[in-house]
């Protein structure tokens, strides 16, 4: 029999967004928490989201909405229970804001001048951000909105979490930053004194109970490589994905290479150390990224996502109206997908992933970036995004002239002298590339892939630029099967009775995403476990 060496009710691994809430739950359940963090910070890539929690002001509608949007691909119980979780998030989120006196943005503050100081659009209309917030104009998508954490008295991101990007702790966006997020149930978390939290903690192996499919305990491995035998009442995972784990990224995914964003310390433990109890598996395909660039220095191990620009609906195409800098050519000189999807930072990635037979190769792995001098100008071009203590802390440039010193930009005078520089196997390619995208902007339309007008801007002044782009993860969906109640399911759909799975480790979304869903859903499953282990003797 396996010696146990310390017990807990409820161990919780990873000190994420939803790692945070279970812990948060179960304690004031009266629970005795153990709450584990394989890395030296907590934060996970929660700390990166760019902290929109995405709230639904009907149950019923949101259920529609995320059937529409998941294609059949995850159970009917599973989408009701995120549903009916969403529609009181605004309340939940603003009761946790109350430990530090947090604003909170959110439906209540929807009013004729904007949402809280934040303007309307240039046409007098509310951003889609706030209105219909659901990124599809599926069937349900108006009751969505948003719920943020404006601001935080007294609290500095740089200080309080150094490891984290200074271009996600500033206030990048509409919603501000998951960083403020993150504080409000960082500091719920900290005031619990029955959780206890350890930091260079790895979840290693789970312990089979005495009774079929159950487990009552988890093996840890300190910071010294010391393993600990904690037995638990139940067990919570929430240690996030694989977007840290290339092996397993080759055999569930298309397209190779494809970068991390943020997350190397995301290895998938959680799916391995499940399926060794028969754990099903889900939405292995699937991960919420887009594309970026290689920094030339090995001390910083991410790509770069390109900047962030807004969100569009299908259906609402004349409401995208800022400019993207660049188009993206293949190793061949041509242009083959529409760059300004209406969510870039989830699904540009797709197109990229497309093997040519004929070829035996992907040839848009890697992309050439094209920009020209007025493009360079517009804003920087790239944005880092990590939470990491341990790499070159690096902050992109205003005039993305520092890129072009280090070398992830290359400057040429003319188109051809580019592709030269970049070794392209056909210069007169990408010259008719670039001639046609001239020829489609001049027209303001892009009849070839149906870029929105309002995104278009010409490369026809000299100096031009390029780079090297390359697909990239900032969060999988993938993970373990799970029920209503989080339960991990087996492949024989029986629940693992005391294991429970929350977060991104599983996502409900197994088709397509929906904008700051992945936080709700950290959120809402969080709550269900806990609600769930409450029954459990």
């Amino acid at each position: 029999m396996l010696a146990f060496d310390e017990e807990f009710d409820v161990v919780v691994v990873g000190f994420g967004f939803a790692g945070a809430i279970s812990a948060i739950e179960a304690a004031d359940g009266g629970a005795r928490v153990l709450l584990i963090e394989k890395a030296s910070v907590p934060g996970g890539i929660s700390i990166c989201a760019g902290g929109g929690v995405l709230c639904a002001a009907d149950r019923d509608k949101a259920f529609a909405y995320l059937q529409a949007l998941g294609k059949g691909r995850t159970p009917i119980e599973v989408l009701r229970a995120l549903a009916d979780g969403m529609t009181d998030l605004e309340d939940y989120v603003t009761k946790l804001a109350k430990i530090n006196g947090a604003e909170v943005v959110g439906r209540g503050r929807l009013g004729p001048g904007g949402i809280d100081g934040i303007g309307l659009n240039p046409d007098g209309t509310v951003p889609d951000e706030f209105l219909g917030g659901g990124s599809y104009m599926l069937p349900g998508f108006e009751t969505f909105y948003y719920t943020s954490i404006k601001s935080v008295p007294e609290f500095f991101p740089e200080k309080e979490f150094p490891a984290q990007s200074s271009s996600s702790a500033q206030k990048s966006s509409t919603f501000g930053g998951g960083v403020r997020v993150f504080k409000v149930v960082y500091d719920n978390v900290l005031r619990r004194r029955n959780v206890q939290v350890r930091y260079n903690s790895a979840a290693v192996r789970l312990i089979r109970g005495t009774e079929q499919r159950e487990v009552r305990g988890i093996t840890i491995k300190g910071k010294n490589g010391k393993l600990t035998n904690v037995k638990a009442r139940a067990l919570i995972l929430a240690c996030g994905g694989f977007e840290g784990n290339p092996t397993m990224q080759e055999q569930y995914w298309e397209g190779m290479p494809i970068g991390t964003a943020m997350a190397k310390n995301n290895t998938g433990d959680g799916i391995l150390m499940a399926q060794e109890l028969g754990a099903a598996l889900w939405h292995m395909w699937h991960f919420h990224g887009s594309y970026g660039f290689r920094h030339p220095s090995p001390d910083y191990p991410y790509l770069i996502r390109t900047k962030r620009v807004p969100n569009w609906k299908p259906g609402r195409e004349q409401t995208a109206q800022v400019k993207m800098a660049w188009i993206l050519v293949d190793q061949f000189g041509k242009r083959y997908m529409n760059e300004y999807h209406p969510y870039v930072q989830d699904t540009n990635h797709r197109p990229m992933q497309h093997l040519d037979p004929v070829t035996q190769s992907y040839p848009r792995i890697p992309s050439l970036l094209i920009c020209d001098d007025n493009g360079r100008r517009l804003y920087p071009l790239g944005q880092p995004t990590y939470n990491d203590p341990d790499i070159l802390h690096y902050v992109w440039s205003p005039d993305n002239l520092k890129e072009v010193d280090l070398g992830i930009l290359k400057k040429a005078d003319s188109i051809r002298e580019l592709a030269a520089q970049f070794k392209m196997k056909d210069p007169d390619a990408v010259e008719a590339s670039v001639d046609r995208w001239n020829a489609a902007c001049h027209s303001g339309s892009d009849a070839e892939f149906g870029r929105p007008g309002g995104t278009m801007l010409p490369i026809d002044t000299p100096p031009y630029y390029g780079a090297e782009i390359w697909p990239l993860v900032s969060n999988t969906q993938g993970g373990l099967v799970h029920d209503e109640y989080q339960q991990v399911i087996n492949v024989y759909g029986e629940a693992l009775s005391r294991l429970y799975v929350v977060g991104e480790l599983g996502s409900t979304f197994g088709h397509l995403y929906s904008a700051g869903g992945n936080i709700a859903e950290c959120f809402v499953s969080g709550r269900n476990a806990v609600k769930h282990i409450s029954g459990l003797g």
